[in-house]
């Protein structure tokens, strides 16, 4: 072999070598590291700044929570990119979000919260992008075959309110939203009162977005009937309008009372309690009325996951702690940053699960589909979407968690009524 011919072998050889040493510090072989997984990006959407219910929470709890995974080398070595939009509580701003999404093609719309169901699942089942862990607040989200739920949504807790309820109250009223989704609300309420052998609650539409309900607040009262009544509002951000309604109301003559709340629920409103679901109430909206002089003293509450003081939920205290900083739009103690706490660890678990380079949106809701199975830190039962492993409700067939906890205000803190889950599946599948 000539000099030339040898000198040019070698040249071959090392260009050949410093290919593959190159390719191995930009991550294309499998199994290697330093920056190897190319991004996942998802979107989470919630409204901001309207009249209606807000949730600035969960955009800002899943910024967080990508601060802290990708500050521990990403999941599974993928860095986690964030897209938020503001959902504006429209179809036109749920659909435009949805079309974002599809646009940036993100892998998965995360831990967010609609009411427009039809407005966004349809371009995301066109693209097929997962839902995984909505607020619950829409039906579309528990028909859907590219949703994944992590409650069992306002249908289990409405049925688990009833169920809570009729253990207390001899009459009830219910204030909820003259909107379609609020037309849902008595049917699923009637189901749990009937399973404690109560009589239907007294139904009263309501605009989910006016200044004040002196009008609905006085027809709760008498159709609760005074004494071991009970007004139940499920309003939203406005339940808190309501209720400040509801406690201003002049007193009956025979009533004696002075209009202030006390401990046992009893707002001096003829001793009528009075009573919500999370995301209606929640930790942060009894702190901003007053703590343990709020108008929700005494309230029932029925939520979906452990009181905000339990210990399970510690792992997300320590994250909000170190990576949300000063952002006071995440509160632990709220429905909607815990409902995207949950979601996101459902998608670190699925992303884990794959093992791949490349997270695709077909290859999430295919691992979801073949049965992943998500241990969330006792928060929810284990949770799995297979066909076996859902509900089957006629209108929330894709309900895979239909368990719920009862709760009760005292001294200005949410706290258990009774320990563990409520079970309430069989009540969501006897509603009409």
């Amino acid at each position: 072999m000539t000099g030339r011919r040898l000198t040019s072998l070698l040249a071959h050889v090392t260009a050949a070598a410093a290919g593959a040493s190159l390719l191995t510090g930009c991550g294309v072989l499998p199994g290697t590291t330093g920056g190897s997984r190319e991004p996942v990006t998802v979107m989470t959407w919630a409204p901001d700044g309207t009249r209606a219910t807000n949730q600035p929470g969960m955009p800002a709890m899943a910024q967080a929570y990508a601060r802290w995974v990708n500050a521990n080398g990403g999941i599974d070595g993928h860095e986690l990119r964030i897209l938020t939009c503001n959902e504006q509580n429209t179809s036109a701003g749920a659909a435009a979000c949805a079309r974002r999404a599809v646009r940036e093609d993100v892998v998965a719309v995360v831990g967010s919260y609609s009411q427009n169901g039809r407005a966004f699942m349809a371009p995301l089942e066109a693209a097929s992008i997962p839902y995984i862990g909505g607020y619950g607040i829409s039906e579309d989200e528990f028909t859907s075959p590219l949703s994944y739920p992590v409650n069992g949504g306002q249908a289990s807790l409405m049925a688990g309110h009833g169920i809570q309820l009729a253990e207390s109250c001899r009459k009830v009223s219910l204030v909820r939203p003259d909107t379609l989704a609020g037309d849902k609300l008595p049917d699923l309420l009637n189901s749990g009162l009937s399973k404690g052998s109560h009589k239907s609650a007294t139904d009263i539409p309501a605009l989910e977005d006016a200044a004040e309900y002196t009008e609905q607040a006085g027809r709760a009262r008498a159709r609760a009937g005074g004494e071991e009544g009970c007004v139940a509002a499920v309003l939203g951000e406005r339940t808190q309008t309501f209720f400040d309604s509801f406690r201003r109301l002049p007193e009956d003559e025979d009533s004696g009372g002075d209009g202030g709340g006390d401990a046992d629920g009893k707002n001096g409103n003829e001793g009528v309690r009075i009573s919500s679901v999370l995301g209606s109430v929640s930790q942060p909206v009894i702190d901003r009325t007053g703590g343990a002089h709020s108008p929700f003293e005494g309230a029932y509450v029925t939520g979906w996951y452990p009181e905000a003081n339990d210990a399970r939920w510690t792992p997300m205290r320590k994250v909000i702690k170190e990576h949300a900083f000063a952002d006071n739009r995440v509160d632990p103690a709220d429905a909607g940053v815990q409902t995207t706490w949950i979601a996101y660890t459902v998608l670190k678990k699925v992303i884990e699960s794959l093992d791949k380079d490349t997270i695709t949106a077909g290859a999430v809701s295919h691992a979801l589909d073949r049965g992943v199975q998500i241990d969330t830190g006792g928060l929810t039962p284990e949770l799995r979407w297979r066909y076996e492993d859902m509900l089957g409700a006629p209108r929330f067939p894709r309900i895979v968690n239909h368990e719920v906890t009862f709760q009760v205000v005292r001294k200005g803190q949410l706290v258990a009524q009774k320990p563990g889950f409520v079970d309430v599946g069989a009540t969501v599948l006897s509603a009409p």
